[in-house]
């Protein structure tokens, strides 16, 4: 499941790139605009930061702007980015999985099967995608 904090990071990009004048963006605007605590929004902004996806300016003309063009960002990139990993169930995280059972459990091929469909998925749809309503 997609936490809050995954969908409000979703949300931020979104309005970054509606709003999208090369300029930056101040989050009190951004959290005024989709109603997001400034404090929450600080949180999910640091990460995307350090990540790359955006660009900070401090000072009074300071905020935040995409690092990249919109075409650039997928959704399965911002989701992974805000909340770290999106397999469905945990024996599938990391690279080895290291649960006791994975040599003859049954649904291990589905569960496999089920996380490169919503990764194929989400890693298809740009930024772009969302906002000219190509989904």
């Amino acid at each position: 499941m997609i936490s809050t904090k995954g969908r409000y990071a979703l949300r931020v990009m979104i309005d970054l790139a509606q709003h999208n004048t090369g300029e930056y963006i101040s989050l009190k605007d951004i959290a005024a605009r989709q109603n997001i605590s400034m404090k929450y929004l600080e949180i999910i902004v640091a990460g995307m930061n350090k990540s790359g996806m955006l660009l900070s300016q401090r000072g009074k003309l300071g905020g935040y702007r995409l690092a990249r063009g919109l075409e650039d960002y997928t959704i399965g990139q911002i989701l992974k980015c805000s909340e770290g990993s999106m397999v469905p169930v945990n024996c599938l995280e990391g690279d080895t999985n290291l649960c006791e059972y994975s040599g003859s459990c049954i649904t291990l091929p589905m569960w496999q099967k089920l996380d490169r469909i919503m990764d194929d998925y989400l890693e298809n749809i740009t930024l772009a995608d969302l906002l000219n309503g190509n989904v």
